[in-house]
């Protein structure tokens, strides 16, 4: 299955939907869309369905930069919480 993103503005907030499968070689376009918005800005998870460890910290490093996460399914969640765990 292929990623897919797709935008859209609510409310006066951007949010960018993701769905597929999410790796690594993804997070330039990721990082490209959400340079071309201004905040706030939120990505809707709810269609993803696999990631791989550098999505992962990519979406810790987005929390961290005040990008709301929607739709995080429980086990990339506590994936995240314990990469958080695993930084020094």
């Amino acid at each position: 299955m292929t990623v897919k993103i797709e935008k859209v503005y609510d409310g006066g907030k951007t949010v960018i939907r993701l769905s597929g499968r999410l790796r690594s070689e993804h997070l330039d376009e990721f990082k490209t869309e959400i340079k071309c918005d201004h905040p706030p800005i939120a990505l809707d998870l709810d269609g993803v369905m696999l990631v791989d460890v550098e999505v992962v910290r990519f979406l810790n490093t987005c929390e961290e930069n005040n990008i709301e996460l929607l739709h995080c399914s429980p086990y990339i969640r506590e994936w995240m919480v314990r990469e958080q765990e695993r930084k020094p």
